[in-house]
Protein backbone atom coordinates (compact mmCIF):
# COMPACT_ATOMS: atom_id res chain seq x y z
CA UNK A 1 0.00 0.00 0.00
CA UNK A 2 1.34 3.38 -1.02
CA UNK A 3 1.18 6.09 1.61
CA UNK A 4 0.73 9.81 1.06
CA UNK A 5 3.51 11.59 -0.78
CA UNK A 6 5.96 13.42 1.43
CA UNK A 7 6.14 17.17 0.97
CA UNK A 8 9.85 16.84 0.21
CA UNK A 9 9.44 14.27 -2.59
CA UNK A 10 9.18 15.85 -6.07
CA UNK A 11 6.47 14.81 -8.49
CA UNK A 12 7.46 12.24 -11.15
CA UNK A 13 8.96 13.90 -14.21
CA UNK A 14 7.32 13.37 -17.61
CA UNK A 15 9.28 11.22 -20.09
CA UNK A 16 12.08 13.18 -21.71
CA UNK A 17 11.87 13.96 -25.41
CA UNK A 18 14.38 12.05 -27.53
CA UNK A 19 17.78 13.74 -27.56
CA UNK A 20 19.60 14.92 -30.67
CA UNK A 21 21.78 11.81 -30.77
CA UNK A 22 18.75 9.54 -30.58
CA UNK A 23 16.90 11.48 -33.27
CA UNK A 24 19.97 11.56 -35.51
CA UNK A 25 20.35 7.79 -35.07
CA UNK A 26 16.70 7.31 -36.07
CA UNK A 27 17.09 9.30 -39.27
CA UNK A 28 20.44 7.80 -40.28
CA UNK A 29 20.10 4.18 -39.15
CA UNK A 30 16.36 3.49 -39.29
CA UNK A 31 15.34 5.60 -42.30
CA UNK A 32 18.73 5.71 -44.00
CA UNK A 33 18.58 9.49 -44.42
CA UNK A 34 21.91 11.35 -44.08
CA UNK A 35 22.05 14.30 -41.69
CA UNK A 36 24.25 17.38 -41.62
CA UNK A 37 26.86 17.56 -38.84
CA UNK A 38 26.25 20.11 -36.12
CA UNK A 39 23.25 21.62 -34.41
CA UNK A 40 20.40 22.15 -34.91
CA UNK A 41 19.79 18.82 -36.56
CA UNK A 42 19.24 19.08 -40.32
CA UNK A 43 18.55 16.55 -43.06
CA UNK A 44 20.74 16.53 -46.16
CA UNK A 45 18.78 17.02 -49.38
CA UNK A 46 19.73 15.67 -52.78
CA UNK A 47 20.60 12.16 -51.56
CA UNK A 48 17.38 10.36 -50.69
CA UNK A 49 15.03 13.20 -51.55
CA UNK A 50 14.72 16.81 -52.67
CA UNK A 51 12.37 19.32 -51.05
CA UNK A 52 9.71 21.64 -52.44
CA UNK A 53 9.21 24.64 -50.13
CA UNK A 54 5.99 26.65 -50.43
CA UNK A 55 3.53 28.67 -48.31
CA UNK A 56 1.61 26.36 -45.99
CA UNK A 57 -1.71 27.96 -46.93
CA UNK A 58 -1.20 26.99 -50.57
CA UNK A 59 0.04 23.55 -49.52
CA UNK A 60 -3.13 22.75 -47.58
CA UNK A 61 -5.25 23.86 -50.54
CA UNK A 62 -3.18 21.78 -52.97
CA UNK A 63 -3.54 18.63 -50.88
CA UNK A 64 -7.26 19.20 -50.52
CA UNK A 65 -7.56 19.28 -54.30
CA UNK A 66 -5.36 16.21 -54.81
CA UNK A 67 -7.29 14.26 -52.18
CA UNK A 68 -10.62 15.09 -53.86
CA UNK A 69 -9.17 13.80 -57.12
CA UNK A 70 -8.03 10.62 -55.36
CA UNK A 71 -4.43 11.32 -56.32
CA UNK A 72 -2.67 11.14 -52.97
CA UNK A 73 -5.06 9.60 -50.44
CA UNK A 74 -5.59 11.35 -47.13
CA UNK A 75 -2.86 13.63 -45.80
CA UNK A 76 -1.49 11.01 -43.42
CA UNK A 77 -0.57 8.63 -46.23
CA UNK A 78 1.92 8.81 -49.05
CA UNK A 79 5.17 10.72 -49.32
CA UNK A 80 6.51 12.67 -46.30
CA UNK A 81 5.35 16.25 -45.73
CA UNK A 82 6.64 18.63 -43.03
CA UNK A 83 5.45 21.97 -41.69
CA UNK A 84 7.68 24.69 -40.28
CA UNK A 85 6.18 28.02 -39.33
CA UNK A 86 4.19 29.26 -42.30
CA UNK A 87 6.01 26.99 -44.78
CA UNK A 88 5.26 23.48 -45.99
CA UNK A 89 8.01 21.12 -47.18
CA UNK A 90 7.12 18.36 -49.63
CA UNK A 91 9.66 15.56 -50.05
CA UNK A 92 10.05 14.58 -53.70
CA UNK A 93 12.44 12.36 -55.63
CA UNK A 94 16.12 13.29 -55.58
CA UNK A 95 16.99 15.30 -58.68
CA UNK A 96 13.62 17.08 -58.80
CA UNK A 97 15.17 20.39 -57.72
CA UNK A 98 17.10 20.55 -60.99
CA UNK A 99 13.93 19.83 -62.97
CA UNK A 100 11.73 22.43 -61.27
CA UNK A 101 12.67 25.57 -63.29
CA UNK A 102 12.17 23.84 -66.64
CA UNK A 103 9.01 22.14 -65.42
CA UNK A 104 7.48 25.43 -64.27
CA UNK A 105 8.31 27.01 -67.63
CA UNK A 106 6.82 24.05 -69.50
CA UNK A 107 3.65 24.32 -67.41
CA UNK A 108 3.61 28.09 -68.14
CA UNK A 109 4.19 28.96 -64.48
CA UNK A 110 7.63 30.43 -65.07
CA UNK A 111 8.76 34.09 -65.16
CA UNK A 112 7.40 36.70 -64.88
CA UNK A 113 4.95 35.02 -62.45
CA UNK A 114 7.72 34.56 -59.85
CA UNK A 115 5.86 32.02 -57.69
CA UNK A 116 6.75 31.60 -54.02
CA UNK A 117 8.00 28.07 -54.68
CA UNK A 118 11.59 26.94 -54.22
CA UNK A 119 13.36 23.61 -54.43
CA UNK A 120 16.14 22.34 -52.17
CA UNK A 121 18.41 19.79 -53.78
CA UNK A 122 22.00 18.55 -53.67
CA UNK A 123 24.12 20.60 -51.28
CA UNK A 124 21.08 21.93 -49.40
CA UNK A 125 19.33 20.81 -46.25
CA UNK A 126 16.10 21.18 -44.29
CA UNK A 127 15.41 21.39 -40.58
CA UNK A 128 14.81 17.89 -39.23
CA UNK A 129 11.33 17.62 -37.71
CA UNK A 130 11.62 15.96 -34.33
CA UNK A 131 9.80 12.65 -33.94
CA UNK A 132 7.00 12.83 -31.38
CA UNK A 133 7.92 9.80 -29.29
CA UNK A 134 11.03 8.14 -27.86
CA UNK A 135 13.03 6.18 -30.39
CA UNK A 136 11.66 8.14 -33.30
CA UNK A 137 7.97 7.32 -33.49
CA UNK A 138 6.61 10.19 -35.54
CA UNK A 139 2.94 11.08 -35.28
CA UNK A 140 0.93 12.08 -38.28
CA UNK A 141 -1.89 14.59 -38.56
CA UNK A 142 -2.50 18.31 -38.32
CA UNK A 143 -1.08 20.06 -35.27
CA UNK A 144 -3.36 21.91 -32.91
CA UNK A 145 -3.55 25.66 -32.88
CA UNK A 146 -3.29 28.14 -35.71
CA UNK A 147 -0.64 30.27 -37.24
CA UNK A 148 -0.54 32.86 -40.01
CA UNK A 149 -4.12 32.06 -40.96
CA UNK A 150 -3.17 28.49 -41.89
CA UNK A 151 -5.40 25.64 -40.70
CA UNK A 152 -3.37 23.72 -38.17
CA UNK A 153 -0.46 26.08 -38.70
CA UNK A 154 2.53 26.19 -36.40
CA UNK A 155 4.92 28.98 -35.54
CA UNK A 156 7.37 26.67 -33.74
CA UNK A 157 9.83 24.01 -34.76
CA UNK A 158 9.40 21.80 -37.79
CA UNK A 159 7.02 18.86 -37.44
CA UNK A 160 5.81 16.03 -39.62
CA UNK A 161 2.36 16.13 -41.15
CA UNK A 162 3.06 12.99 -43.16
CA UNK A 163 5.79 11.30 -41.13
CA UNK A 164 8.28 8.98 -42.78
CA UNK A 165 8.12 5.36 -41.73
CA UNK A 166 10.95 2.82 -41.64
CA UNK A 167 9.28 0.50 -44.15
CA UNK A 168 8.88 3.37 -46.59
CA UNK A 169 11.86 5.46 -45.54
CA UNK A 170 14.87 5.35 -47.81
CA UNK A 171 13.01 3.44 -50.50
CA UNK A 172 9.71 5.28 -50.18
CA UNK A 173 7.92 6.17 -53.42
CA UNK A 174 8.25 9.92 -53.91
CA UNK A 175 6.74 12.19 -56.56
CA UNK A 176 9.02 11.92 -59.56
CA UNK A 177 9.20 13.22 -63.12
CA UNK A 178 7.60 10.23 -64.80
CA UNK A 179 4.88 9.90 -67.39
CA UNK A 180 3.33 7.11 -65.31
CA UNK A 181 3.95 8.64 -61.90
CA UNK A 182 4.58 6.23 -59.03
CA UNK A 183 2.46 3.42 -57.66
CA UNK A 184 2.47 1.56 -54.40
CA UNK A 185 1.56 -2.05 -53.70
CA UNK A 186 -1.82 -0.86 -52.39
CA UNK A 187 -2.76 0.84 -55.63
CA UNK A 188 -2.98 4.33 -57.05
CA UNK A 189 -4.89 5.95 -54.17
CA UNK A 190 -2.03 5.20 -51.80
CA UNK A 191 0.70 6.39 -54.17
CA UNK A 192 2.02 9.93 -54.59
CA UNK A 193 1.11 11.93 -57.67
CA UNK A 194 3.71 12.36 -60.38
CA UNK A 195 5.87 15.46 -60.11
CA UNK A 196 4.18 17.23 -63.04
CA UNK A 197 0.73 16.94 -61.47
CA UNK A 198 2.02 17.89 -58.03
CA UNK A 199 3.91 20.97 -59.23
CA UNK A 200 1.02 22.16 -61.40
CA UNK A 201 -1.45 21.79 -58.51
CA UNK A 202 0.88 23.50 -56.06
CA UNK A 203 1.65 26.36 -58.46
CA UNK A 204 -2.05 26.91 -59.10
CA UNK A 205 -2.80 27.20 -55.38
CA UNK A 206 0.18 29.50 -54.74
CA UNK A 207 -1.07 31.80 -57.49
CA UNK A 208 -4.61 31.75 -56.11
CA UNK A 209 -3.40 32.58 -52.61
CA UNK A 210 -1.39 35.50 -53.97
CA UNK A 211 -4.37 36.83 -55.96
CA UNK A 212 -6.65 36.48 -52.94
CA UNK A 213 -4.22 38.39 -50.74
CA UNK A 214 -3.79 41.08 -53.39
CA UNK A 215 -7.55 41.56 -53.64
CA UNK A 216 -7.86 41.70 -49.86
CA UNK A 217 -5.08 44.28 -49.66
CA UNK A 218 -6.69 46.39 -52.39
CA UNK A 219 -10.04 46.25 -50.58
CA UNK A 220 -8.46 47.42 -47.33
CA UNK A 221 -6.66 50.24 -49.10
CA UNK A 222 -9.83 51.33 -50.91
CA UNK A 223 -11.78 51.22 -47.65
CA UNK A 224 -9.33 53.67 -46.10
CA UNK A 225 -9.59 56.23 -48.89
CA UNK A 226 -11.81 59.30 -48.32
CA UNK A 227 -14.89 59.61 -50.53
CA UNK A 228 -14.55 62.06 -53.40
CA UNK A 229 -17.49 64.27 -54.41
CA UNK A 230 -17.72 66.23 -57.63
Amino acid sequence: MVGPRSAGVPLPRPPLAPGDDEVRHWYENVLGWPTVPGAPLRLAAGVRFDVLDLPAEAGWAAFGRLERQGRCGRLGRGFPVALCGGRMRLLVAAGSAEELPGLLEWLEWGPPLDLDLTAIGAGGSMEAPRPAGPGGEAREGRPRGGGAGVPGGSQGAALWLRPPEPERGAGAPLPTLSAMGTRSAKGGRDSPPDLVRLVNTVATQIHRVRLRRARAGAAVEADGQPLAFS
